[in-house]
């Protein structure tokens, strides 16, 4: 039997540095680096855990974490002194060029997400346990847990996640460019 709960910050670094190792948007920003990737996810996390009512939610069994998710609430954003160390570890994390894509891709398309919506930040599986109804038992939690008249917004770089969201009940609000990305922001209400 699974259970779901918040996880461990460095379980869930290294299962998304994994789970987004081909992820074209994440290639975008970080290159292809595992070590970057990796870095990148860290500094992520750590200022996302300063959101008030910020949520990482893991799926695990025996102790191994098979899946991950990171929702952050309508109209928070990390203080200002959590985006600078943020800016600072990933600077030298991965490289200037990660901080300034970042920027670009968050800009691009935080504008599509309703003032009201939780933003699916991350969802991933373990690459050892795709295909076996991680993501789908995740999601689905995820999205009976968020309570209230709140939609979930998401965008995803990857063509092939559009349909898999679109099972979940999410509609596509919008298709935006990002650098060399055609990002889909979606929505569930």
């Amino acid at each position: 039997m699974a259970d779901i709960d918040g996880g461990p910050a460095a379980a869930c670094t290294r299962l998304l540095s994994e789970a987004f190792a081909h992820e074209p948007a994440t290639a975008w920003i970080c290159g292809e680096s595992q070590a970057a990737r990796r870095n990148w996810f860290a500094a992520t996390l750590r200022a996302h855990g300063t959101v008030p009512g910020a949520r990482r939610v893991t799926l695990t069994d025996a102790g191994q974490v098979l899946a991950a998710a990171v929702l952050t609430p309508p109209g928070v954003v990390p203080r200002p002194r959590a985006q600078a160390v943020w800016a600072a570890q990933v600077a030298l994390g991965c490289g200037p060029g990660a901080v300034r894509r970042t920027v670009r891709y968050v800009r691009a398309t935080e504008a599509w997400a309703s003032d009201d919506a939780w933003t699916l930040e991350f969802i991933g599986v373990d690459p050892r346990h795709r295909g076996r109804g991680a993501a789908r038992r995740l999601l689905n939690h995820l999205l009976a847990d968020i309570t209230g008249p709140h939609p979930v917004h998401l965008t995803t770089a990857d063509p092939g996640n559009v349909a898999l969201y679109r099972h979940f009940g999410f509609a596509v609000d919008h298709r935006i460019r990002v650098g060399p990305l055609t990002t889909t922001a979606m929505s569930h209400r």
